[in-house]
């Protein structure tokens, strides 16, 4: 059964057309990626879910109900947890108002299991927070109230290593207990921890609605190889590497068109393969790290071409 359910949704600011007849479904239980590039319609998207926005066209259902129908919405916002991209917390308020306040308006039977893990500071204002602290905040108000859906942009924003990894072991605990996600990001390794399937949009059209391990397979991996002697340049020619760049060391005399000393390209295929190929050679350095999303955009969704 889907949680959230989205209808040719369109929303128009005058002449720009921010989401253009997007239509895709989450179903209960599942972490559902949305990525794009910065100013691809995500939060526009997920502000008309919440009802902060109408929809010019289409429409969309939150838990069954009408995103139109503003009443029926405000009933099943109890239901559903929301963090921001940009949290507005009264400056002036500690940290234990700003919970009393959501407390009061939506409950707070978790708070206390969400404090343990997340640790904002209570006692201080939250124009002393940090960034890191604000989002722990942020985390601590959308789940104390158990929600069945909850709706995420940027959930790991200023959050140091150890508290993004306490959240994704979260993240997974509530999938477990049935609770949806529906998570906006624009970090690969974040996407490749948490989502079992994403959806691509791009100049506010949805490209393409795909499992994880599609978009995984797509995106590469970055490989950098610096070596002591000069390697031919036939150990890249192979199906898979994109945006390759080559160079021959000063301290070196090979021939930059047939052999180099130092490379950097996007591997797609087999990296096992592609180290199998290696030549028998002293590595001065190497290095094999995640794509950065954004290149991803750009060679997969980029173009005009159909995905």
């Amino acid at each position: 059964m889907s949680a959230l359910t989205v209808e040719d949704l369109t929303k128009r600011f005058g002449d720009v057309l921010a989401v253009d007849s997007v239509s895709f479904s989450v179903e209960e239980g599942e972490i559902f990626g949305y990525l794009g590039p910065n100013g691809a319609g995500k939060t526009t998207t997920i502000r008309t879910l919440l009802g902060f926005l109408n929809p010019t066209e289409g429409t969309a259902r939150v838990l069954g109900t009408d995103v139109r129908d503003r009443k029926a919405l405000v009933a099943a916002k109890g239901r559903i947890g929301h963090l921001s991209d940009d949290q507005a917390f009264d400056e002036q308020a500690t940290g234990a108002e700003i919970l009393d306040l959501h407390a009061a308006v939506k409950g707070d039977s978790r708070r206390d299991e969400l404090l343990d893990l997340f640790d904002p500071p209570l006692d201080r204002q939250v124009r002393d927070y940090s960034s890191g602290n604000v989002q722990r905040l942020g985390l601590v108000t959308t789940f104390m109230h158990d929600p069945d859906l909850v709706i995420l942009d940027e959930p790991t924003g200023g959050l140091d290593p150890l508290v993004k990894h306490r959240f994704a072991e979260f993240l997974r605990a509530e999938r477990e207990r049935g609770v949806t996600v529906f998570l906006s990001s624009h970090i690969l390794s974040e996407v490749r921890r948490l989502c079992d399937r994403v959806g691509v949009i791009r100049d506010g059209r949805l490209v393409t609605v795909d499992p994880v391990e599609t978009l995984l397979s797509r995106s590469g991996k970055v490989v950098r190889i610096n070596s002591a002697e000069p390697i031919p340049v036939d150990f890249v020619d192979i199906d898979g590497v994109h945006d390759l760049e080559t160079s021959v060391s000063d301290d070196q005399n090979a021939d930059p068109d047939a052999e180099f000393t130092e490379c950097t390209f996007t591997f797609t295929g087999d990296i096992n393969a592609l180290l199998g190929r290696l030549p028998d050679r002293e590595l001065v350095d190497a290095s094999i790290e995640e794509a950065p999303l954004e290149d991803v955009f750009l060679r997969f969704y980029g173009g005009d071409e159909d995905v």
